[in-house]
């Protein structure tokens, strides 16, 4: 549904790197999520959003992939 890269982003990586390691050690293998691309649900025709279900892929080229499936949470 989204594709994206770091060319997109309002701030560059060594930005965000250097502004995160200011409150918090980064190890090897970190992945900072950053955000949606440009296209968010909202604006589409008709608005689209994650439910339960549905699968969030996050890769980075050379690292590997990450997935991840959506659940429902309820509030107590």
């Amino acid at each position: 549904m989204k594709n994206g890269n770091t060319d997109t982003m309002i701030f560059g990586v060594k930005t965000i790197v250097s502004y995160l390691s200011q409150c918090m050690s980064l190890q090897p293998g970190d992945v900072i999520a950053t955000g949606t691309p440009p296209g968010v649900g909202q604006g589409m025709n008709p608005p689209t959003f994650l439910k339960a279900g549905d699968e969030v892929e996050t890769s980075v080229a050379g690292l590997g992939t990450q997935k991840q499936t959506v659940i429902n949470h309820k509030y107590l």
